[in-house]
């Protein structure tokens, strides 16, 4: 098997060097920038055309790299173990933050508290908050879907992950009797890989239109900067949350169950973490994230079978936030919520970042969810609208970075290939 092509480190500092340059225009010329939006879009729907049968290739090559079927049971396991405790640390971080920093105590104006609240009308057309429950019930049935292709037309990753993994199984029983196959899945997963990188030549271009466009659309509207003076220490609050989740708690993670330098991990991942920035969307960047992950060292079988189940269901960062978020709309409006009700708030935010992958419009459809979950007004979440779609990039981020250190943690449990089979 040929190796997979190493990025390039100079192309991320033609990424960064883009994300700058595009915030400076968007500053300087507003309305001009708006126009780049043809060009990130062209960018973006590039990345997301290859995620599908990436993840199926990919996912299908990591079921089979582990040659008996049995082994999947240990690396499952602890994938499982480890998206779940990084989200309950994600949450219990976002709340220690906000309720030391307290960024809705006095800092939003009263008239603008009145004027959400005199508009009883939910973002986006909400008519109430689908409870726990329906969470829970929408991931189970996102587990199976009655329509395959269905699934891949509308990029609903998990079941297509459940299928593959099914049918990955099978043929690890039958070897000899699917050798073509398995070759054939192989060269297609190396012959992706490839597209990849040759569409990660233009990554700069393209980040920089996504970027201009978006920062100079929010400019132009004159809504950014005067929402940021009103909620800018909530802003800090989940951009400090996020940071040491990211910067401190995965990169602990990492060296303990490693034993190497976290930092130098998350250097070699920085082209994926800029493109999760950029792209705000940890499956557009899934490609990234499954090239980058293997340059820097990990496991192949690892990152095939780790990183695309965790760009679907390891949303670190959105559980921090969401948490936070309640808590900030009620030191706002001041709504007390006790202890209980802030744990209330973080089994709620946990559970319903990981079901997430079952709702549409998954942000705002589970951050209404926690609201309901301790009562408070739904509509006060029109408080939080005009920075979100910042926030939702350094999320994003801090979850692509969750799932390479996922892959990192599940790749010390996966036997060497000389320990599995032998010629």
């Amino acid at each position: 098997m040929t190796e997979s092509p190493k990025h390039s480190q100079a192309l991320t500092y033609w990424i960064a060097g883009a994300i700058v340059a595009a915030i400076a225009m968007a500053l300087a010329a507003p309305n001009f920038a708006a126009h780049f939006e043809i060009g990130g879009e062209l960018f973006l729907r590039a990345l997301k055309m290859i995620v599908v049968p990436l993840v199926f290739t990919s996912v299908m090559c990591g079921v089979l790299g582990m040659g008996d079927i049995r082994q999947l049971g240990r690396p499952g396991a602890t994938a499982v173990g480890y998206y779940l405790c990084t989200t309950v640390l994600a949450v219990a971080i976002g709340l220690v933050v906000v309720n030391v920093i307290r960024p809705g105590v006095g800092t939003v104006d009263p008239a603008r508290l009145e004027e959400i609240a005199a508009s009883s009308e939910l973002p986006h057309g909400e008519a109430e908050p689908p409870g726990m429950g329906v969470v829970l019930e929408n991931l189970a049935l996102m587990l199976v879907t009655d329509n395959l292709f269905q699934a891949a037309a509308d990029t609903q990753l998990l079941p297509i992950i459940v299928f593959t993994i099914a049918i990955g199984a099978l043929m690890t029983t039958m070897m000899d009797n699917v050798r073509t196959i398995s070759n054939l899945i192989t060269e297609a997963n190396e012959l992706l890989l490839r597209f990849v990188m040759a569409l990660m030549r233009l990554a700069p271009l393209g980040i920089f239109c996504l970027v201009t466009a978006r920062f100079g659309k929010a400019h132009a509207e004159g809504q950014f900067l005067q929402e940021l003076q009103q909620i800018g220490w909530y802003f800090a609050a989940v951009v400090i949350g996020l940071a040491i989740h990211g910067f401190v708690v995965l990169p602990a993670i990492y060296y303990l169950i490693t034993k190497k330098n976290p930092y130098h991990y998350i250097s070699a991942m920085s082209q994926a973490l800029l493109t999760a920035f950029s792209t705000a969307s940890s499956s557009a960047t899934l490609p990234v994230t499954l090239e980058c992950a293997e340059s820097a060292g990990v496991s192949k079988r690892s990152t095939e079978f780790v990183i695309p189940l965790g760009a679907t269901i390891n949303m670190d960062g959105t559980a921090l936030y969401e948490a936070a978020a309640a808590i900030f709309i009620a030191q706002a409006i001041g709504f007390e919520l006790s202890i209980a009700d802030q744990l209330i708030v973080a089994v709620t935010a946990t559970l319903a970042a990981i079901g997430a992958a079952g709702i549409p419009e998954a942000g705002l459809v589970t951050m209404l969810i926690v609201l309901g979950a301790v009562g408070l007004p739904l509509e006060y979440l029109g408080l939080i609208l005009a920075v979100d779609w910042l926030l939702d990039r350094f999320r994003t981020a801090v979850n692509v970075l969750g799932d390479s250190v996922g892959a990192a943690v599940v790749g010390t449990t996966i036997p060497e290939p000389a320990a599995a089979t032998t010629d």
